[in-house]
């Protein structure tokens, strides 16, 4: 049975930083590439970041312009969502999801979804 659960959401103030975790389990890890995604209400779910199976490629939204950071540990099947600087406007629910290949921020081709962790960016 495939599982993807996220954690590390929640509230934080303006410029604060946040590290969202994705344990994976039910399927091999490695042959997956691994993606974020995020949805705010009333909007389209977007793309912010995604890895490649062996961590040596990724990619990020333009809206990220450096602020966040994914990385991923093969040998305890977690993918990480490292973000700083956060804004208002990044207030959404997050969800990571895998996708056996290759990577990219298009969420129709990815295979298997986590449940979601909600960040809220406010004073």
């Amino acid at each position: 049975q495939v599982q993807l659960v996220e954690s590390g959401g929640g509230l934080v103030q303006p410029g604060g930083s946040l590290r969202l975790s994705c344990a994976a389990s039910g399927f091999t890890f490695d042959d997956y590439a691994m993606g974020w995604f995020r949805q705010a209400p009333g909007k389209e779910r977007e793309g912010v970041s995604s890895i490649s199976r062996r961590g040596g490629s990724t990619y990020y939204g333009d809206f990220v312009k450096g602020r966040f950071t994914i990385s991923r540990d093969n040998f305890k099947n977690t993918v990480y969502l490292q973000m700083n600087s956060l804004k208002p406007e990044d207030t959404a629910v997050y969800f990571c999801a895998a996708r056996r290949g290759s990577g990219g921020l298009v969420g129709t081709l990815y295979d298997y979804w986590g449940q979601g962790t909600q960040v809220t960016v406010s004073s």
